[in-house]
């Protein structure tokens, strides 16, 4: 035996991650894919992952993965194949998210929580909407070109906004009802 003892923490953590993360994979899948896209849960495990999930794998591979697996779901809804144009740009306002959210979650209360969300949802805003400048014929790749791209995209920065308050209000609040879980240091997931 190794010694390690079961960690009820770490299974509500990742029971956590698994149930909000299940809403993402299925959006590709409702007829209104397009009215809720973005409006998602990734942003919150980003910012969920930074504050309480001590091992850096966890951390920053549960958005990640949640982000590869509802690409997949979505590659068979759209035009692109398996990989958008850019994707790789997503890829990195997920990790630069989850950075920002260890940094700034480093002690969770609502002021810090409000912090982080306004600084990952900028994050995901900037850093993402790179990836529009490689589909062909959508924008021009100039930064005139990348300011329209931004402006186009605040009805669905929205979207990530509103996904990420509301599915990270469910995450964090659970966390606050079972304080002996809400210390970030004793969490070993």
């Amino acid at each position: 035996m190794s010694g390690s003892k079961f960690n009820p923490s770490a299974v509500i953590l990742l029971s956590i991650v698994v149930l909000v993360s299940i809403f993402r994979v299925a959006a590709p899948y409702s007829d209104n894919f397009k009215d809720i896209a973005n409006f998602s849960a990734v942003g919150a495990i980003a910012l969920f992952g930074g504050a309480y999930f001590n091992s850096s794998a966890k951390a920053f591979g549960f958005p990640l993965l949640v982000l590869l697996i509802s690409d997949i779901f979505i590659a068979q809804t759209s035009g692109f194949g398996f990989f958008y144009p850019g994707w790789y740009w997503t890829y990195i306002a997920f990790i630069a998210m989850v950075f920002a959210s260890k940094l700034l979650l480093n002690k969770v209360n609502v002021q810090n929580l409000v912090l982080s969300t306004i600084v990952i949802v900028l994050i995901h805003w900037i850093v993402s909407d790179i990836s529009a400048m490689y589909v062909p014929g959508l924008y021009p790749p100039t930064l005139a070109g990348f300011g329209a791209c931004l402006i186009a995209a605040i009805p669905f920065e929205l979207k990530f906004l509103y996904g990420t308050v509301i599915y990270g209000t469910v995450m964090f609040g659970v966390m606050a009802t079972y304080p002996s879980l809400s210390f970030k240091k004793s969490v070993k997931a």
